[in-house]
């Protein structure tokens, strides 16, 4: 895979780059995100394509960017197709400082070390080009804007910035709301995309283990208990039903 074109893991944590401060926004659910984004990439690649709610590898020749070739080599070593959610939430998380050392070595940013309280070290990743994180932007306004269905991979991006929920960083306040709504309608223009968008919220929420099929037919009250759970229990559940399997 050549660098002429940047990949979606690579996108999706520029857009959560926060040029002011150099942080990322969704920390901890962003790690989910680029796993996700992973998996995008890797089929649209040819070398992964779902199996029902199930990764399967269809061509395991490595791709030629190391991060998504790792993980290709993880998901060939299972020897069976793996569930979505299981992937997306399995111990492979601290994929954001991974990407973002992968950044820096591709040029993209570059890090500021710095001090917390002035003791603390810290350090903060700074876009070396702006405009390449203006032009990803601008591809989700289009698609929000003109309301014309977006390439695949633009669609993919869009609903994993929703499913991590970089659509308040993105569009923030009230005055955002539409543009929310939209970005979350993109989803249904990539069922790759999809697949792993809802594999990250199902993660989050806490429901990994129980398959899409079953939790569509379970009672409302059901699945609003387990939407109603706070975030940090939802997501330490969520960890535990994947250590499980």
């Amino acid at each position: 895979m050549g660098r002429s074109r940047r990949t979606i893991p690579e996108e999706l944590l520029l857009l959560a780059l926060d040029p002011a401060t150099g942080t990322t926004a969704q920390p901890q659910s962003l790690d989910l995100g680029l796993a996700g984004a992973q998996l995008v990439e890797l089929a649209l690649a040819g070398r992964i394509a779902p199996d029902g709610d199930r990764i399967a590898v269809v061509m395991p020749r490595p791709t030629g960017d190391p991060t998504l070739d790792s993980a290709l080599e993880l998901l060939r070593r299972r020897g069976s197709p793996v569930r979505a959610v299981h992937w997306i939430g399995g111990p492979r998380l601290g994929l954001r400082q991974v990407y973002l050392a992968h950044l820096e070595r591709c040029g993209m940013v570059h890090a500021v070390a710095g001090q917390m309280c002035g003791v603390l070290p810290t350090t903060r990743y700074q876009a070396t080009d702006t405009a390449i994180s203006r032009e990803i932007r601008a591809r989700l306004d289009s698609a929000i804007r003109t309301g014309v269905p977006p390439d695949p991979r633009t669609a993919a991006l869009a609903a994993l910035a929703h499913a991590v929920g970089l659509g308040k960083h993105l569009y923030p306040g009230n005055e955002g709301r539409s543009s929310r709504s939209r970005l979350r309608d993109l989803i249904r223009h990539d069922p790759m995309g999809g697949l792993v968008a809802h594999a990250v919220m199902d993660v989050q929420n806490g429901v990994a283990a129980q398959p899409r099929r079953d939790r569509a037919s379970a009672p409302p009250a059901a699945r609003a208990t387990a939407n109603g759970v706070p975030m940090q229990a939802r997501r330490a559940g969520a960890m535990a039903r994947v250590a499980a399997h």
